[in-house]
């Protein structure tokens, strides 16, 4: 198992950095169907409301530093598939394209969880 990477499972996710693996993140609509909640295990750590309105606040869980940045990207990355109507291994390439334009290509190489 490589040191970084990100691992897949139904819409939740896990990051994965020097050997440990953080998460589930996942997403779930707002009751109300107005924005999309960001989940961290079971509590709420954000939400989307629309490109004017993004918040989220990881900072409670102590996590590391690099795990927040690849979080932030993954669900960032999500959230724009989700909203533009791509379908999920288009979404997923979406990830990967965002990890390796910011030089976290130790974990866009890693991604696992998905048929490609």
């Amino acid at each position: 198992m490589a040191a970084a990477g990100i691992r897949f499972e139904g819409t939740a996710f896990w990051v994965r950095h020097r050997h440990r693996e953080y998460g589930p993140f996942d997403y779930e609509w707002a009751r109300d169907l107005s924005g999309i909640e960001l989940l961290y295990g079971r509590s709420k750590f954000g939400e989307f409301c629309s490109e004017d309105e993004v918040c989220a606040d990881l900072r409670e869980f102590k996590l590391p530093m690099r795990v927040v940045e690849v979080t932030s990207i993954v669900c960032g990355s999500i959230i724009v598939g989700i909203l533009s109507g791509m379908p999920t291994d288009d979404r997923y390439e979406l990830v990967r394209q965002h990890l390796n334009d910011r030089g976290l290509d130790r974990f866009a190489d890693n991604i696992e969880g998905w048929v490609r």
